[in-house]
């Protein structure tokens, strides 16, 4: 009799939390990146979409949707159907820091989704040229107070981290130097190397040979660990200024309401991707530092990351 009767159950389509989890997925999964082809984004879901291809045994497509600031490709994810079929690779700003600078957005990241984990940060780097008259952080901050105005600083767009970096510089420390917003990361380097422009805070990644070339010098990196990449560059806090921590984080999502078992899932083959070879070699050399989480510990991270901001972006007015 009670094989008879989970027979029946099972036919009627009752089934416990295993059953469902070796159920999902049964048809592709899409991973949307807000940002364009090529971009570390886009690289690091790639990587992660051929190993879910594996482990999930599904085709994983990775559909790039970039536009303001991440949110367009945010908002197609927000707007789909919880059911894991549709993921968003997000950073910094869409997951955080775009709803304290954008008027209108079509999504509340901390209404509208749910942290599946956090793959990693990329640390900020405070950059200079070679021949700058301060080799340390805090000599280029005795220099900027001394200098009022004197140095200009360059930044990957208004908005961007390395720019919110910035202005976290200067409202802690009462400097006072110039900026020049630029398109992206090559352009910053360019001139930094020609002289000019004086600093630069960015993504770590467009830096990285041209410190170990002794084409520019890194004063500090805004990681809590330092990168392998370049082991003598000191992070903010052991050059004496703990405040300026900033890095750029990974983190994938889904829409809220995604069923619990769904996310696990996803998690654990996250987590699982991340302990590879391969993972530690793409986030290595994209300059992202990789890293384990839970589902909680990443919304926290994502929760503290955007308190932190906050105050930043509104003191220095960002507005879009």
């Amino acid at each position: 009799m009670r094989i008879f009767f989970a027979a029946v159950m099972a036919c009627l389509g009752f089934s416990n939390v295993a059953d469902a989890q070796q159920a999902y997925p049964t048809r592709p999964v899409t991973i949307v990146v807000p940002f364009g082809v090529g971009s570390s984004v886009d690289i690091v879901s790639r990587a992660l979409a051929q190993h879910f291809r594996t482990e999930l045994g599904q085709p994983v497509v990775v559909f790039n949707r970039p536009g303001a600031g991440g949110n367009i490709g945010a908002t197609s994810v927000a707007h789909a159907q919880a059911d894991g079929y549709t993921l968003l690779m997000a950073t910094t700003g869409p997951a955080a820091n775009n709803k304290f600078m954008y008027k209108e957005m079509a999504f509340d990241p901390d209404k509208d989704f749910e942290p599946v984990a956090l793959l990693g940060t990329a640390p900020i780097i405070i950059a200079t040229r070679a021949d700058a008259p301060f080799k340390t952080l805090k000599e280029m901050v005795e220099y900027a107070k001394a200098n009022p105005d004197k140095l200009n600083a360059g930044y990957p767009g208004n908005g961007s981290l390395g720019h919110i970096t910035g202005e976290l510089i200067k409202a802690r420390q009462g400097l006072k130097f110039g900026t020049i917003q630029y398109k992206g990361s090559s352009e910053i380097v360019v001139d930094l190397i020609g002289g000019q422009i004086d600093l630069a805070m960015d993504s770590i990644a467009p830096y990285v040979a041209q410190v170990k070339e002794g084409k520019l010098r890194a004063l500090a990196l805004g990681s809590r660990k330092r990168f392998e990449g370049l082991p003598d560059v000191p992070t903010t806090a052991e050059a004496g200024y703990p405040a300026l921590e900033a890095s750029v984080f990974y983190t994938l999502l889904v829409p809220r309401g995604t069923p619990a078992d769904i996310v696990s899932r996803l998690n654990k083959t996250t987590n699982d991707y991340l302990k590879t070879e391969t993972a530690i070699k793409v986030l290595g050399s994209n300059g992202i530092q990789a890293s384990q989480s839970t589902p909680a510990e990443a919304k926290k991270y994502i929760t503290d990351e955007a308190a932190k901001w906050e105050p930043i972006i509104k003191g220095a007015n960002i507005k879009f």
